[in-house]
């Protein structure tokens, strides 16, 4: 018999112990919202958001309830702006990274 891992778990662990796939996970979610695909950033958040500060800390944070976080970051998750920028900058803080954003030319 086999062993199996669930893939969240894997995932979860590696952005817990490998900082750089932690902020490639960040600048993806980044792009996916930025490209017009928030539920792909959500569900990537929400996933970053387990490996690294805790939907707990982050409420304390954000000054918003856990269930609330939890809610915004599912998969029929509804967040304003506001609330995402209070979670994309706690999590840019805890990786040590600040994102910005910059206009591409087009070719």
């Amino acid at each position: 018999m086999a062993l199996t891992r669930n893939f969240k778990d894997t995932v979860k662990e590696r952005a817990a112990h490998d900082p750089a796939f932690a902020k490639a996970m960040l600048d993806e979610a980044a792009t996916a919202f930025l490209n017009g695909e928030p539920q792909v950033a959500r569900l990537i958040l929400r996933d970053l958001v387990n490996a690294s500060v805790g939907f707990e800390s982050l409420a304390a944070q954000t000054d918003r309830p856990s269930k609330s976080l939890h809610r915004m970051l599912s998969e029929n998750g509804n967040p304003s702006m506001d609330n995402l920028a209070a979670i994309f900058g706690v999590v840019g803080k805890r990786l040590g990274v600040q994102l910005e954003a910059h206009a591409v030319e087009p070719a």
